[in-house]
């Protein structure tokens, strides 16, 4: 079924990808090949002490959200913002369809898609309006 919004909520362990329409939701969830280990960097030693990112997980990502044309990118913390780097980087026609970015914690699928809904409805009101 073809779905014209999406919402992502991603951290470093899974991702919850809603193709949304009126009355219909599609989801999917995605996760990492590898656990996410927080790594701390200790004095003295050479590099960052950080785990490097998954790229495998975030094409991952990307394939879930394919056909959506307009996407939500939401998240607690980091992961939101590297999923975008990703994009602008792989696949900059879908860096073009990111419509919003926000900090948002851990809401249950049901929370997810509401507040997916009321965004895109905000949206295209303002976007009426001008």
């Amino acid at each position: 079924m073809s779905h014209y919004h999406a919402v992502v909520w991603l951290d470093h362990r899974q991702a919850h990808v809603m193709h949304i329409s009126p009355d219909d939701v599609e989801k999917s969830v995605v996760h990492p090949a590898q656990p996410h280990l927080n790594l701390h960097h200790k004095s003295g030693e050479i590099g960052s002490g950080r785990q490097p990112e998954d790229q495998a997980y975030y094409h991952a990502i990307v394939e879930a959200l394919a056909g959506a044309h307009e996407i939500l990118v939401v998240g607690p913390a980091q992961a939101k913002l590297q999923l975008i780097r990703h994009i602008h980087h792989h696949d900059p026609a879908m860096a073009d369809k990111i419509v919003g970015v926000e900090t948002v914690d851990h809401p249950t699928d049901g929370q997810l898609v509401a507040h997916a809904r009321s965004y895109f409805v905000a949206k295209d009101r303002m976007l009426s309006q001008t």
